[in-house]
């Protein structure tokens, strides 16, 4: 059985490209299109990792405390990403209870090490 992340994004470059490589290395994915849906999903489909774009405007992290904060889903794994040249949303997401936050390029450039890290955290 093929393990299931959930990723939520809003650009298309770099989201379907964080959706083929997870397909690549055998994962099922469930691609969300509001961040308000992040935390039910988690909380119904229990996945084994959640990918979640930092928009400007941050309004995903609250569904980010949501899932940390449930005890059905605190444990899952959560990678928070944004664009290289935006450190602020990565420090936003990390205080929110994002397992990692990471920009675009290193996500897609080192995505089965960032997902093994995620899930030791744990």
């Amino acid at each position: 059985m093929q393990p299931l992340a959930i990723v939520y994004y809003e650009r298309l470059m770099p989201g379907s490209q964080l959706v083929n490589k997870l397909q690549d290395i055998s994962y099922r994915v469930l691609t969300l299109n509001h961040p308000d849906l992040l935390a039910p999903s988690a909380g119904r489909e229990m996945p084994m990792i959640v990918f979640a774009e930092l928009g400007a405007s941050n309004d995903v992290l609250p569904a980010i405390e949501k899932i940390k904060a449930d005890s059905a889903t605190n444990h899952i794994p959560v990678i928070g990403f944004a664009p290289d040249n935006s450190p602020a949303p990565l420090a936003a997401a990390q205080k929110s209870g994002a397992n990692l936050a990471v920009s675009d390029s290193v996500l897609l450039n080192h995505l089965p090490q960032l997902i093994e890290q995620a899930i030791q955290v744990e």
